[in-house]
């Protein structure tokens, strides 16, 4: 089965089981293949008790319930890309823009983000975007002590942050704090990161969507951004 193919199947059976299990699936759904990484992005996701939700300001209850939920469907997720890929997935990472109605799903098949040795093939405005990553991570908590990126493809670019937790966040999910704090970092740095508005300009390219998901007991992050290009 070639990658085409196997993005297709990919596509069509998450979509389904996030129908399945959210009472109604995504409008669209995109998949990229680039080994070591898997990217599934949905877009036009919400079911109609979530919009209800949304309707009245509580996006909090509606990002508690689809984090609680996911985690059941991850063994589903991941049993599904290594059925159609056969790639063994070690970590999920995910998150959603509720304004949008999209979400990301993005696996890595490898045990340690620190066993990749590449740092990913240059682009343009690579170290620029480096850049104002480090300066995001600095204003909501600390630099990380490792970053390298990776572009899937045109329209998908993966950032990958090693060593970026405080003392305080570090003792927060050593007391099972783990998913507030999650739900808490994710606006605070998706704000920063929009503060800057030259993205556009450093990546020729529009951003559609940014995702961020951790990995908290490796003491990782991934950033996805969601690209248009504009030539």
């Amino acid at each position: 089965m070639d990658i085409k193919t196997q993005q297709t199947k990919l596509a069509n059976n998450v979509g389904k089981l996030l129908r399945d299990n959210f009472g109604k699936g995504p409008e669209a759904v995109h998949v990229t293949i680039y080994e070591p990484y898997v990217v599934i992005y949905v877009s036009g996701f919400v079911s109609p008790m979530e919009q209800v939700l949304l309707n009245q300001n509580e996006e909090l209850q509606v990002m508690t319930t689809r984090e609680l939920l996911v985690k059941t469907l991850e063994p589903q997720i991941t049993g599904q890309i290594k059925g159609i890929t056969d790639l063994d997935i070690q970590h999920l990472y995910y998150d959603w823009n509720l304004d949008h109605h999209s979400g990301i799903f993005v696996g890595v098949c490898l045990d340690d983000l620190k066993a990749d040795l590449t740092e990913g093939d240059p682009y343009p405005g690579k170290q620029a975007i480096h850049d104002r990553i480090i300066k995001m991570s600095e204003i909501a908590q600390k630099g990380p002590e490792k970053i390298s990126s990776y572009k899937l493809s045109d329209r998908t670019l993966v950032i990958v942050r090693e060593g970026i937790l405080v003392a305080i966040e570090k003792q927060l999910i050593s007391l099972g704090f783990d998913d507030t704090l999650r739900i808490s970092k994710r606006p605070l740095e998706k704000g920063i990161l929009r503060q800057n508005d030259d993205y556009d300009e450093i990546l020729n390219a529009d951003i559609l969507d940014i995702f961020v998901d951790w990995d908290f007991e490796k003491d990782n992050s991934i950033i996805t951004l969601i690209l248009k290009p504009k030539n």
